[in-house]
């Protein structure tokens, strides 16, 4: 039952069987009862009409409403909305003013607003919604300060599907001299957008108002434009809507920490992810330490400022940046500044801001703070104005990708005699040093060209090749003595796996740090290629859910790749263990689902070049301590370039059992190839089964096959591993099954991409009824060699089979 959009002082609306809601007034909005995800609790709560599971704001997130009775909300003679269960009141607003004839009504923004004087056409607002957000921004809402009312607007992430109440990460506005947004981890800092420098966000200049956004913009508001005016009433962050006809949000993601942008699409009647504000690892605050500066299209990531060095050199060539850098020179009272362009300038926790100073007063304000350390122009509109400091050490500093018309210069303070400053010194250095560095590097060159005629004869081309293309790679690389030691020389109880191009073993470092080696096979004649490749795309990866590369060594025949260490193995070890099993409950592989899928995606959509794995299987999912999933050993994977996104071989390569129809039988592979292989990985994980024979009545099916017939007849339950049925919820575990028939469809064309695999899991999306899959309905023999046939044995890898 619909009580139209609005909610006077003699009405009420009940949590009862009628199911009372209000709907704005051109049904955008409904504000009801409603209970999240699993939870058998009550909330009142606005989401969109046109998609019920889309809640973008809760009122009583910290106290709910237990199922004994209904609760009710009214709206008294004060103008405050009360939310009531028995009589006991369990949430209230707190409008203090004297109300007249109060009237609550849900606008078509989403904003739920209590009006004095009868209505809206009174323009005079007692209380909204807006003014305390949850975990959802919407257009019209504000991130910020209202400094009259000392009221902060502030967006909190849910504690999880089923609970609103607030979650660790929150995102809003540090009233710091020079004002910056963070995205907070409990009251760590995990993201920061840069201040606002008149033009654009420093750290994001391409959601300025040039940015090509077609859907949305972003704009900085301080009182009557005046910025960081001491009498200013506000200062805040918000979005609009370029196409009135178009719906947007932005929230915070629990799964991957990151504020995301989603849009309304007609079309398909749901909501498209369009970006995800922290981005790559540069976003990650301070990643690079003090000092240090972050590219995310070089390799390492981290580099230190000019004038500076990494202050532990050891783990910083290793790529462990957080002891940042330190100055090479200390500093006296001879300084000058360096000028650093294109750059998100440092946080502004410790800085001063005059805002009618001129840059050159702003350097000789800084020259004479002998705790100055950097300033900059705080206002960049026309030529400039403004002046900010900076004291202490310089925090989260990151190269742009994107140029922007207009930049924000930052100038760091360094000693003038340092060699990195240019000073008269310097030259003198340099005019003394160079001739004595040119005389070593020939020494070098002679040393390097006879090491190579002695070894011509004893090495093949394509073991030179390999070295020169590595050596190519900005990666650290380990001699071989360093490793051998690190293993125990390699020895057996060493040894944590096996796989087609050598063993790997666990090792440790001098400074105690673990490793696992990589050591390729002598005598895989196919291996020098792939290790190559493998190298290559690896040390250009970064992303929390795949295998991060610390470097390489190859000396003489030896090729070892060197990762970090993944203390409880790969995930196969646990789901086709049934002891193990016991030890990863539902909620715990359902983390393990997402975070698989979420490094796919990332090697088909997010990074530099767009990565097929092609061997996507359990044992090449590898579990950190806390049990984060992260995909390993890219020897297979297929890298392309531009818009590219499928290809043809006649070296078919991966695992049987995994494969894609059309790319066993016929060579041909794309991203869907790899949809294919994590829907059957999703299914064993479900199942705790490899995709093998099953018998099922008086048929053998393989798994793809078992799971389709069961999912026909209305049994996928059935699927569920003993091990998980007491700690999983039906619903979820139905929808993750219903995703990997999916994504094993028989045809390309019907699989979905892997954005659209996490908006199903995500419950962003509507689930598609599964087609008939691939190899089904095939009755599978437990004697199937020849190679027409898919073998069922998903524990061989293949790595050379003519395409048909």
């Amino acid at each position: 039952m619909t009580v139209n959009d609005s909610l006077g002082v003699s009405q009420s609306m009940s949590d009862d069987s009628n199911g009372m809601t209000l709907v704005s007034k051109d049904g955008v909005f409904e504000l009801g009862f409603f209970s999240p995800g699993s939870s058998m609790k009550r909330y009142l709560g606005i989401w969109y009409k046109k998609s019920s599971n889309t809640v973008v704001w809760v009122a009583n997130r910290d106290n709910p409403i237990d199922f004994v009775s209904a609760g009710k909300l009214t709206i008294n003679n004060n103008g405050n909305l009360i939310l009531s269960q028995n009589d006991s009141v369990v949430w209230l607003t707190n409008s203090q003013r004297q109300a007249l004839n109060p009237v609550a009504q849900l606008m078509d923004s989403g904003n739920l607003v209590v009006w004095n004087n009868g209505g809206a056409e009174s323009n005079d607002i007692l209380w909204q919604s807006f003014d305390y957000p949850t975990d959802k921004i919407l257009p019209g809402m504000k991130v910020g300060w209202d400094l009259q009312r000392g009221l902060e607007w502030r967006i909190t992430s849910w504690k999880s599907e089923s609970d609103p109440s607030p979650g660790n990460f929150s995102w809003g506005l540090k009233l710091n001299s020079y004002p910056d947004f963070y995205l907070l981890s409990g009251k760590y800092k995990y993201n920061r957008f840069g201040p606002w420098n008149g033009l654009y966000f420093s750290g994001s200049p391409q959601r300025s108002d040039g940015y090509l956004n077609p859907y949305y913009e972003f704009r900085y508001v301080t009182s009557n434009d005046v910025k960081y005016a001491s009498n200013m009433d506000e200062i805040y962050y918000t979005l609009s809507v370029k196409n009135n006809s178009l719906i947007s949000k932005i929230f915070l993601r629990l799964t991957d920490q990151s504020l995301g942008s989603y849009v309304w699409m007609e079309n398909t009647k749901s909501w498209t992810l369009f970006e995800f504000f922290v981005r790559d690892q540069c976003d990650i605050y301070g990643i690079c330490g003090a000092y240090g500066i972050c590219s995310i299209n070089d390799s390492p990531l981290c580099t230190c400022l000019k004038g500076f060095s990494p202050k532990s050199p050891h783990t910083w060539d290793k790529g462990n940046w957080s002891d940042g850098c330190e100055r090479n020179k200390p500093l006296s009272h001879n300084e000058t500044f360096i000028k650093f362009e294109d750059v998100k300038v440092p946080d502004t926790t410790d800085t001063w801001l005059d805002e009618n100073m001129s840059l050159d007063e702003c350097r000789v304000r800084c020259l004479n703070n002998f705790s100055c350390t950097a300033f900059s122009n705080s206002d960049i509109r026309g030529s400039g104005s403004g002046c900010v400091l900076w004291f202490g050490d310089l925090i989260d500093i990151r190269l742009l990708e994107i140029t922007p018309t207009v930049k924000q210069d930052l100038y760091v303070r360094v000693a003038a005699s340092d060699p990195q400053t240019g000073s008269i010194n310097t030259r003198r250095i340099v005019a003394i040093t160079i001739p004595a560095i040119l005389g070593g590097m020939l020494l070098l060159c002679t040393y390097f060209i006879y090491r190579i005629w002695r070894n011509f004869n004893e090495k093949s081309m394509t073991e030179t090749d390999i070295e020169r293309h590595t050596m190519d790679l900005d990666l650290p690389l380990f001699d071989l003595p360093t490793i051998a030691m690190s293993t125990g020389n390699f020895r057996l109880e060493n040894k944590i796996g096996e796989g087609g191009f050598g063993s790997v073993y666990k090792g440790k470092l001098v400074d105690g740090q673990e490793i696992a080696v990589k050591r390729l096979s002598k005598t895989s004649g196919q291996g020098m290629t792939e290790f190559v490749n493998e190298v290559k795309l690896i040390a250009k990866l970064q992303h929390r859910n795949l295998v991060r590369l610390l470097g390489c060594c190859i000396e003489g025949q030896e090729k070892l790749l060197i990762y970090e260490y993944m203390a409880n193995g790969s995930l196969d070890s646990f789901i086709f263990d049934h002891t193990k099993g016991k030890l990863l409950n539902w909620p715990q592989r359902f983390h393990i689902i997402l975070g698989i899928a979420k490094g796919l995606l990332y090697l088909h959509q997010d990074s530099r070049l767009r990565i097929i794995h092609r061997d996507l299987k359990a044992s090449n999912v590898l579990l950190d301590d806390k049990l984060n999933p992260k995909i390993s050993d890219f020897g297979m994977a297929k890298a392309f370039g531009g818009d590219q996104t499928e290809g043809n071989t006649n070296r078919v390569v991966g695992t049987y059992g995994y494969m894609a129809p059309e790319y066993a039988v016929d060579g041909l592979f794309s991203i869907k190839s790899d949809v294919f292989s994590f829907g059957i990985l999703l299914l064993e994980i479900i199942c705790g089964n490899k995709n093998r024979a099953l018998s099922y009545g008086n048929k053998t099916y393989n798994l793809v096959g078992y799971a389709w017939t069961l999912w026909k007849e209305g049994k996928a339950l059935q699927l569920i591993e003993s091990n998980i049925k007491d700690s999983c919820i039906d619903s979820e575990v139905l929808r993750c099954i219903q995703v990997s028939l999916v994504c094993v469809q028989r045809y390309p064309e019907d699989r979905p991409t892997m954005t659209s695999v996490i908006r199903m899991l995500d419950r962003e999306m509507e689930l598609v009824d599964p087609k008939e899959p691939g190899f089904f309905p095939r009755k599978v023999s437990n004697e199937a060699t020849n190679q027409n046939e898919i073998s069922l044995n998903n524990e061989l890898s293949v790595t050379s089979l003519d395409g048909r």
